[in-house]
């Protein structure tokens, strides 16, 4: 008898993208430097944003989503990655961050730009900042990134590859979130985040 997909079972469960989300939020922070592929992410129970982005895919697949990525690049060179997808014509995505600011988006965004500048204002830390954005379907990594036991490296090189298209703020709208975070700390609420 062929074995029950863990990742349909999470989808019998958890049927919009904004449950997913919230399974999303719940999983542990994985501050190590691995690339584990979506079953290995769920087995362990703890996710960076590739990870989540990954599990997130594959759950996301079996409602009727394809495996699409959204990756940033930042002036720091510390990149994120989150799960992006449509509805009713609107892009809404999935993410996991130790910041809640870079987590999921309700659909409401006409453009995967649009949807992408949303994320300028809480990517502002002490040194991060938004340079560009690309956006790519796994399966086009070439390797096994929902089941594999083994490090999926390649699925992040590719991104690494990936042509990304420039964004910019203005210098006046960076040194007011700038000026923001050094007075608040991170964002903690807005309307439109799905967590």
């Amino acid at each position: 008898m062929k074995p029950v997909d863990p990742f349909l079972r999470l989808a019998n469960r958890l049927k919009t993208p904004k449950q997913v989300q919230k399974f999303i939020s719940k999983l542990k922070y994985n501050k190590k430097s691995t690339l584990h592929s979506a079953l290995t992410t769920y087995q362990k129970k703890r996710a960076h944003c590739m990870e989540g982005a990954m599990l997130a895919a594959a759950i996301c697949e079996h409602l009727g989503f394809p495996p699409l990525v959204m990756s940033f690049e930042s002036v720091d060179s510390l990149d994120h990655v989150i799960f992006v997808y449509q509805s009713k014509g609107r892009w809404g995505s999935i993410g996991q961050s130790r910041d809640v600011g870079l987590h999921g988006r309700k659909p409401v965004f006409k453009s995967l730009k649009k949807l992408a500048t949303s994320y300028h204002e809480p990517y502002v830390d002490m040194t991060g900042r938004i340079t560009g954005f690309g956006v790519a379907n796994l399966n086009e990594t070439k390797c096994n990134w929902r089941t594999s036991t083994r490090s999926v490296w390649k699925a992040e090189n590719y991104l690494l590859q990936l042509k990304h298209t420039k964004i910019a703020i203005s210098e006046k709208k960076y040194r007011m979130f700038y000026q923001s975070y050094l007075r608040k700390g991170p964002l903690k609420k807005n309307p439109h985040w799905s967590s």
